[in-house]
């Protein structure tokens, strides 16, 4: 297949950009290679990528609407994986700016590609962010998301909408992935695993927020690429048994399917640490704060929904997954 991926310079984008090459796919990468973290680290994951001979590598803005539409015109993908977008959640408390212009005007410039040169399918990058105030747990696609917590989840929440509509609208299939901490090689900068190896190899405290309480759903990066092909492959249907009077968010009267991406264990933040201080052979400086603005204290993910859907279940195993992160590391940043 000819397969349009945004964000082949980010960390989910570059894993799944060669998956998709392994397997035999033309990948048409979309990255602005914005400076919202080390702009290097981004050239060199596009380094592992670029002079393969099925990837073609444009430098775009999604929400530049004329180059989008021209993209879409020039290499007429089948299917679109939109990973693209700001992230972060504390930074949407700085520059909310930027998540109006890449997660709702970009998400609409991709919906539009996908409308007018028939796209087979669309795969997008959702969140476990949007479950935001909900407490019920394990999170579950068929739990209402009404109430978000930051204006990176309700940027989320919103890209699930406009899905839907263009579902119904047009006829476009489209499927949405709640993505929960993913972490592995080639991360990103800004995430808790690596600062923390960067802080506790340097001899520097670790900020530990919510007094190390948290819990979150760790979820390897390959395990996330796995559930991506394979909701890639499969393209969803109108639900028969869906109804109007008692509506379920994951599905649809429209060809729309939510699915969440978790490994379904979720683990404390201090267990968490312990294992990376043991990957590491050094002990961490703790510094112990209260819980952050626009945070939530768990993320725990039920995937049964995805297991039923393509058969998949994550599993790769936190002490495994850091592991291979910290060899990773090492390696990249001679330490």
């Amino acid at each position: 297949m000819r397969v349009l991926v945004t964000g082949t310079a980010g960390f989910i984008g570059n894993h799944l950009a060669i998956r998709l090459l392994e397997r035999g796919d033309e990948v048409i990468g979309i990255d602005n290679l914005n400076d919202y973290y080390d702009v290097s680290l981004k050239e060199a994951r596009l380094e592992r990528i670029k002079n393969h001979p099925s990837f073609v590598e444009v430098r775009a803005d999604l929400e530049d609407r004329e180059r989008i539409e021209a993209v879409f015109s020039e290499y007429r993908p089948q299917r679109v994986v939109n990973l693209a977008a700001q992230a972060g959640v504390r930074y949407s408390l700085i520059n909310p700016y930027s998540y109006i212009d890449a997660n709702i005007q970009g998400f609409l410039n991709i919906l539009e590609g996908c409308r007018h040169h028939e796209v087979e399918h669309l795969v997008y990058a959702s969140s476990s962010s949007v479950y935001g105030a909900n407490t019920q747990m394990p999170f579950s696609v068929h739990h209402n998301v009404d109430h978000p917590l930051s204006l990176y989840a309700a940027s989320k929440k919103a890209n699930e909408l406009m899905a839907h509509t263009y579902s119904h609208l047009y006829g476009i299939p489209t499927t949405g992935l709640r993505f929960f901490t993913v972490y592995g090689p080639w991360g990103r900068p800004d995430m808790a695993l690596f600062i923390f190896t960067r802080k506790i190899l340097a001899g520097e405290p670790i900020d530990v927020f919510n007094h190390g309480r948290h819990k979150r759903d760790f979820t390897y990066i390959d395990d996330i690429v796995e559930g991506v092909v394979r909701t890639l492959d499969t393209i969803p249907e109108s639900d028969p048994e869906w109804d109007s009077d008692r509506p379920d968010p994951s599905s649809s009267h429209a060809p729309y399917r939510l699915y969440n991406i978790g490994n379904n264990q979720p683990v404390e933040l201090m267990y968490f640490i312990e294992t990376l201080e043991k990957a590491l052979g050094r002990e961490a400086k703790k510094n112990f704060l209260p819980l952050q603005p626009g945070d939530v204290p768990a993320t725990y993910a039920d995937i049964d929904d995805l297991t039923a859907a393509v058969g998949f279940r994550p599993s790769t195993p936190i002490e495994e997954g850091i592991r291979r992160f910290v060899d990773w590391y090492r390696d990249y940043y001679p330490v």
